[in-house]
């Protein structure tokens, strides 16, 4: 059995404490990802929260919690229980229906705890999934959104694209990579943004889907831009309704909890007021790019 351990990071600005309690098993080998944003603790300022590894942690009795909903994150279940002192409890399930973590937090996310079982890879999936969790929610009192999508930094502003899965995000980063000058990848999965004294950044995260870019990377934020496949190029700006509609799906949100719902919402409407919303209409190509590039720097 290892040492119990406490490590520090700054992930957009915000930063987290993670205690790693005696285990064989656990550390941070479970979170390569995670050294570009390590901090020395005592550059600890502000805590946005803490999360306590323990494999010890127990479920709570089934009479001291409801069950909320079980939704499938594509790559397995997630179970939701809302616990009578206000907080949640989740259970995260790989693709192939194993346990891989279970999790409990209070109502605003800023002390929590999970107990991970199973092999590397399950415990990988298991921790990586709970600080995922617990970092949109926590974000929604603070102004700041997860957000499903790939990013590109031209010109020292992030340009976010959003889609379905598979629709064409990472393709289109790739054409600007190729074909625009100036420009690098930030993260093509789970970039931050946060709206900071009226002004909106978006950064790199540990979080970077399929595509490894685990950066510790800030820029103003540009534009965000929905995928839209089509037989030719164009690409139209959103008016506000409209541009919501099309921003808000790509946050990680909980609808059953009305205050974090509602500080999302909120954050989200500063980010259209602040930022254009665009839908691009496209094929993969060098045009598409051209085109999108075109119209959502003419702004800046």
């Amino acid at each position: 059995m290892t040492e119990g351990s406490t490590h520090v990071f700054s992930i957009a600005e915000h930063q987290i404490r993670i205690v790693f309690e005696h285990s064989r098993y656990n550390g941070m080998r479970l979170l390569p990802s995670f050294e570009p944003f390590r901090i020395d603790p005592s550059e600890l300022k502000d805590l946005f929260f803490q999360l306590t590894v323990d494999d010890t942690l127990k479920p709570v009795a089934k009479e001291h919690r409801e069950r909320i909903r079980k939704f499938d994150t594509g790559n397995g279940d997630t179970i939701v229980d809302e616990v009578d002192d206000g907080g949640y409890q989740f259970i995260i399930k790989d693709i192939n229906g194993g346990d891989c973590c279970l999790l409990r937090a209070n109502k605003d996310f800023s002390d929590c705890r999970c107990a991970l079982n199973g092999n590397y890879n399950m415990r990988c999936f298991g921790l990586n999934n709970a600080l995922m969790l617990i970092f949109s929610f926590a974000g929604s009192f603070h102004q700041t959104l997860m957000i499903h999508a790939s990013l590109v930094r031209c010109d020292g502003k992030g340009y976010a694209f959003i889609a379905k899965s598979g629709t064409g995000k990472s393709t289109q980063v790739s054409m600007w990579l190729r074909y625009i000058k100036n420009c690098d990848l930030m993260n093509d999965d789970n970039p931050i943004v946060r709206v900071i004294d009226n002004q909106v950044f978006i950064y790199g995260s540990p979080w970077s889907g399929k595509t490894p870019c685990y950066r510790q990377v800030k820029a103003p934020l540009g534009a965000i831009t929905r995928i839209d496949r089509a037989q030719e190029n164009s690409i139209e700006k959103l008016p506000p309704i409209e541009a919501f509609a099309s921003f808000l799906p790509s946050c990680s949100t909980m609808k059953w909890d009305k205050d974090i719902f509602n500080a999302i919402c909120n954050t989200v409407t500063k980010v259209v007021e602040l930022v254009g919303i665009y839908t691009l209409h496209c094929l993969p190509n060098e045009e598409a790019a051209r085109v999108c590039h075109a119209a959502v720097t003419k702004q800046n």
